[in-house]
């Protein structure tokens, strides 16, 4: 009986996770050269990607639970939000005081004050549900500018527009053309589909 119930969890779980899409699907390049520096890494692309997202891991860890709930309340994918604070803030290891970005990025999933008011602390369940909402609407707009995108395409497109916003998201061959590093999204859906591996 357990069993079943454990697995209707993973199930529930799973289903919720893909409102957006699957994060599995979706095709990526991982990290440029230039982000892959960040750790003088040598190798780039998928690679790189999962190992940046690796050497966030143990940090990542203390913020499980919270990205697990703020996932399922919000129907996002939690390996998704893992791979944003990964990205963002390296699980909060770039922060001077909750702060980033020259002190304009708040928080793990660096919420710009100049575009939004953030709200929490910057390590925050509140937070995290601020800067999950601030996705969310990223991918709806995109769906909407472009309606012949497939659900992960304007999956990959809202986290491209998460980074540099969403006039800026012209094609889909181009998605990273104008976002940090040359690879936002292409990084972060491959840091999402390592960190989805590891339970999130």
């Amino acid at each position: 009986m357990d069993f079943f119930k454990g697995l209707q969890t993973i199930l529930t779980m799973y289903f919720l996770a893909c409102a957006y899409g699957d994060i599995m699907k979706i095709d990526t390049t991982g990290a440029s050269e230039v982000t892959a520096k960040q750790d003088k890494l040598t190798v780039k692309g998928v690679e790189a990607s999962n190992k940046l997202a690796e050497h966030d891991l143990a940090r990542m860890e203390q913020y499980k639970s919270k990205i697990i709930k703020v996932g399922r309340a919000k129907q996002m994918d939690p390996a998704v939000i893992a791979a944003i604070i990964s990205r963002e803030s390296r699980a909060g290891a770039a922060l001077k005081d909750g702060w980033g970005d020259h002190g304009n990025g708040f928080g793990l999933m660096q919420v710009d004050k100049r575009y939004h008011t953030p709200v929490g602390a910057w390590d925050s369940e509140q937070h995290v549900t601020q800067a999950t909402e601030i996705l969310i609407g990223f991918i709806k707009e995109i769906k909407v500018n472009f309606p012949k995108w497939t659900q992960e395409q304007c999956f990959k497109g809202g986290i491209a527009a998460y980074n540099k916003g969403v006039s800026r998201v012209t094609s889909y061959e181009n998605i990273d053309v104008k976002t940090t590093g040359l690879d936002y999204s292409n990084d972060v859906v491959a840091r999402a589909q390592w960190f989805r591996s590891k339970g999130y």
